[in-house]
């Protein structure tokens, strides 16, 4: 079976010729202060256990303020990592502003700091929808950066991030996914699109398998991934999966539902995802699977694991033999970062 994970083509449309590859002092400029980071910062707020050894969690804030901007940045074994900075610093930039530059024209602003012109740089403000809400001050975390395609010359960037809020002397934590697209150009990869996720209103009564989800710890779930649980639209026989990989392992969700393309990368194929019939995990036990570090058994025992659990398509970054079913298990450039585990029902 071919891959459940993946982008519509991009809209046209250039993004000034221009990567969007930001430097980590001119971001933090526009922000309200940075602290180092070699990897994926932890989400306050957010349960989080995965890149202990390449991330540094932002230190508790005062009643009333924010914690402070930690720009991501990727870790070793990426494949193509100018395309995730160029996604990863225009997300950073949009979700992150100082006391009193908040609304749609500081949010231009910052988009064009990165060298987009002032046009495009007023789409993507539009566009990033759930990442501007209005606030007086606000700082996102990216948690992580994998794909949901990967092609020689597009790509779509799914980012997972926590934003912290602050409206007079009242913070609110809060979060989305962000379906970044781009294209490679003769000065390297540019955004041309965002996609945030929209994961609907919490359901009157969550399930039990979606409270027993939200509720365990050994399960990290961004704010994106929470809100699909909490909106009754994630299948059971996913939630169900979760539930026994989490006898096993620890492991951390990038993506459920909300927030990820439509369609298979580059094709017509509907992907489970926006069904409700799939979820991507970037960490297991602690250890991010692009990085080279993490052992391939862990990696492959956890991919077993999940099509024991009942998935009929399991992605990652090494195609494995075997399996109950023909085609269950498969590997690919958009999956060496993370593991895809989808249900036919």
């Amino acid at each position: 079976m071919v891959p459940r994970p993946a982008p519509q083509p991009s809209p046209p449309g250039g993004a000034g010729r221009r990567a969007l590859l930001l430097g980590a002092a001119a971001w933090c400029t526009a922000a309200a202060g940075c602290a180092k980071s070699t990897g994926t910062p932890a989400a306050a707020g957010v349960r989080t256990q995965a890149g202990a050894a390449h991330a540094t969690a932002p230190a508790p804030a005062p009643s009333g303020t924010l914690p402070a901007a930690v720009p991501w940045r990727p870790g070793p074994g990426e494949i193509e990592p100018a395309a995730k900075l160029a996604a990863v610093r225009l997300v950073e930039a949009l979700g992150t502003w100082p006391a009193g530059r908040g609304g749609p024209r500081n949010a231009t602003a910052r988009a064009a700091a990165l060298g987009i012109s002032t046009p495009l740089a007023a789409r993507f403000a539009a566009e990033a929808g759930p990442l501007t809400p209005v606030a007086d001050q606000a700082v996102v975390r990216v948690i992580d950066a994998q794909y949901g395609g990967l092609l020689p010359d597009t790509a779509s960037v799914l980012i997972p991030c926590a934003q912290s809020t602050r409206t007079g002397s009242t913070v609110r934590e809060g979060g989305t996914t962000i379906d970044v697209r781009l294209e490679r150009t003769a000065a390297g990869w540019a955004v041309t699109a965002l996609h945030p996720g929209r994961p609907g209103r919490p359901a009157a009564a969550p399930g039990a398998p979606a409270r027993a989800v939200l509720a365990q710890p050994r399960i990290e779930l961004p704010p994106g991934s929470a809100a699909d649980i909490r909106s009754g639209a994630v299948h059971e026989s996913v939630l169900r999966a979760m539930l026994r990989l989490a006898d096993t392992y620890r492991f951390s969700v990038s993506v459920v539902r909300s927030g990820h393309p439509v369609d298979v990368f580059g094709t017509s194929r509907p992907s489970d995802h926006p069904l409700g019939r799939a979820f991507d995990v970037w960490a297991v036990d602690g250890r991010p699977v692009v990085d080279p570090a993490t052992p391939r058994s862990l990696v492959t025992a956890f991919m077993r694991a999940a099509a024991a659990a009942g998935s009929y398509n399991v992605g990652g970054p090494v195609r494995l033999s075997g399996g109950t079913r023909p085609n269950q298990f498969f590997s690919d450039a958009t999956h060496h970062d993370h593991v895809h585990i989808g249900f036919a029902a």
